[in-house]
């Protein structure tokens, strides 16, 4: 398993101050990636590593991302969702490999952190049961996962099981744009590249956070507003939002 497109960001120190804590009744984002940058500790009110060991995965204290690539997302879904906290768990460690056990590991320690959706920037070709047990498990507990999906190709998992936003990157989104893509792998697209603007690294792992972001957004207004939103009213919610409808076409052969 490994993460959809994305390459290193260095931290911001002005996102040091950015509503921190949040309060009790902050939504909580789960972040199955490579960590967080130290810049966003004061958001992230959890975290914890899971790695392989021979009785199976286990959990261990988080340490630093040496990737890069957790702190972008988290980045950007701070950015996103100003109020938000972040439960962040490590499965991405010297390389950008995991595996189906540590996800799904990862996936049960969130829920039990009690976030309202897991972002997962990451794609399997084959469709574990231990891990679509696991996303089935989310679900019933009535987390929202969000899952990087290519925009064109063959499905990856968890985006494609059951009930998962299928999450991707879509070169007509300026940043707070939205697009409903409704395709037969991707549900929703987002702006690609990261916060500092450049090409490099760009895609569905990045969009797909920006869409978590959004959706940690609206639910934070809901509760604001005394409401709850489940899968349907998210799934709605981001049509109604949508600037752009249907599938990115990239010349005018493609149909």
């Amino acid at each position: 398993m490994e993460a959809m497109r994305s390459e290193p960001l260095p931290p911001r120190p002005e996102d040091e101050g950015n509503a921190a804590a949040g309060g009790g009744d902050a939504v909580r984002v789960g972040l199955v990636d490579s960590g967080h940058a130290p810049a966003l500790a004061a958001r992230v009110v959890s975290a914890a590593a899971f790695v392989i060991g021979e009785d199976g995965v286990r959990c261990e204290a988080a340490g630093p991302d040496r990737l890069g690539h957790g702190s972008r997302l988290a980045e950007i879904i701070a950015a996103c969702a100003p109020r938000a906290q972040l439960c962040v768990a490590q499965v991405f460690h010297a390389r950008l490999a995991t595996t189906a056990a540590q996800v799904a590991a990862a996936i049960d320690w969130l829920v039990a952190q009690r976030v309202a959706l897991i972002n997962l920037s990451l794609g399997l070709r084959a469709p574990r049961p231990v891990l679509a047990e696991a996303c089935a498990r989310a679900r019933a507990a009535g987390v929202l996962l969000c899952a990087a999906a290519p925009a064109r190709g063959e499905p990856v998992y968890p985006a494609a099981f059951p009930g998962v936003l299928r999450m991707t990157g879509d070169a007509r989104c300026a940043r707070m744009e939205i697009s409903a893509l409704g395709t037969r792998y991707a549900d929703f697209g987002a702006h690609v590249r990261p916060l500092d603007g450049s090409l490099a690294g760009g895609g569905a792992s990045v969009g797909c956070a920006h869409l978590s972001g959004h959706i940690a957004r609206y639910l934070d207004d809901c509760r604001a507003a005394g409401r709850t939103a489940d899968e349907e009213d998210v799934r709605r919610w981001l049509c109604a939002q949508a600037r752009y409808h249907g599938p990115e076409r990239r010349s005018s052969q493609e149909t």
